[in-house]
């Protein structure tokens, strides 16, 4: 067998218990890949992992190979081909006597986290290495962990799987089809309520699924909210973040990544931007596209855009200044 070396940051909590099963199992990297697993924490939970291990342990996979847990991002990251990102600091956490509600204040609070990070993985990680970040604020701290490793070879992305496939599942819903009919889901900008899960490009059997659906006030004014609002529903139903539909977005991502796009095709995620449909290039911003035959993941262009999107898509745009505005200290 081949094999691959893949370490999970925030390797105790609720998104990696989901996801880490489907890691090892063959499902992700192919039956004929041996996946050895690095689990990183918080000197805190670190322990935790070990009956996490055992758990891994007792699924019996033959693609399992070895499972480490460590506090140490160094050690864990140390020749990984791939880095999941998926614990960052989340709103509402008391740090010392302070609630962290502002969206600031996140952004610096995980900034820290993420440069340190960033800076292991272009230090250790394999120089090929692909990176998800998955922990919130995503594309801001993708941007942060890019520049704090300072590796070009290596890739960065940040995960808007999630809201493709809660955009998909209204659509589908609201069409009557599967929701395998539906295909080039794209999500524009960033993971966050701004994003624009575009209904006019994504297609149901081969047509526009704004054409499809044909209810301009349902699309513009109730699908929207819904995708975009999704993941405070969520929170507001369970107590809890979104969790394993968060974990399935990160499989769906890597399997995006590494498997070629069925031609007629596209996936969505963060990526760094060189410019594509007017954004302002290194911001980390959502794009549809695609993995070539060569293995290379490259943003699809000619996708028109009609007005609605475009003042969707500014507005997406202007977050994610302000946000990079905001951590300009880290990323200088």
């Amino acid at each position: 067998m081949k094999e691959i070396n893949v370490a999970v940051t925030g390797g105790a909590g609720q998104i990696a218990y989901s996801l880490l099963p489907r890691l090892v199992s063959g499902e992700t990297f192919g039956s004929d890949t041996k996946v050895n697993l690095r689990l990183i924490e918080i000197p805190q939970v670190v322990d935790k992992l070990q009956g996490t291990i055992m758990e891994l342990i007792d699924c019996g996979f033959e693609q399992t190979g070895e499972l480490t847990a460590t506090s140490d991002i160094r050690e864990g990251v140390k020749d990984a081909d791939w880095v999941l990102l998926v614990g960052s600091i989340p709103r509402g956490i008391v740090i010392d006597g302070k609630k962290i509600e502002e969206r600031s204040d996140l952004l610096k609070i995980n900034g820290g986290i993420f440069t340190d990070q960033g800076a292991a993985i272009g230090d250790l990680s394999k120089p090929d290495a692909k990176i998800l970040v998955v922990g919130n604020p995503a594309n801001t701290n993708a941007l942060i962990g890019m520049n704090s490793a300072n590796n070009a070879g290596q890739q960065w992305f940040a995960m808007t799987a999630l809201d493709a496939n809660r955009a998909k599942a209204q659509l589908a819903e609201k069409a009557k089809v599967e929701i395998s009919s539906l295909k080039n889901m794209i999500i524009w900008g960033n993971h966050s309520p701004t994003m624009y899960p575009d209904p006019y490009n994504a297609t149901i059997d081969g047509t526009s699924a704004a054409e499809v659906i044909n209810d301009i006030d349902w699309l513009e004014d109730d699908y929207l909210p819904l995708v975009q609002q999704r993941g405070k529903a969520v929170i507001d139903a369970r107590g809890a973040s979104s969790a394993a539909s968060a974990a399935n977005a990160a499989i769906d991502t890597v399997k995006s990544v590494i498997n070629p796009t069925q031609e007629g095709d596209c996936f969505s995620a963060a990526v760094v931007s060189d410019g594509s449909y007017g954004v302002p290039e290194g911001l980390i911003f959502g794009f549809p596209l695609r993995t070539n035959q060569a293995g290379e993941v490259e943003i699809v262009q000619g996708i028109e855009i009609n007005d609605f999107a475009k003042s969707k898509i500014q507005i997406t745009t202007e977050e994610l200044e302000s946000e990079r505005e905001a951590v300009a200290d880290l990323i200088s």
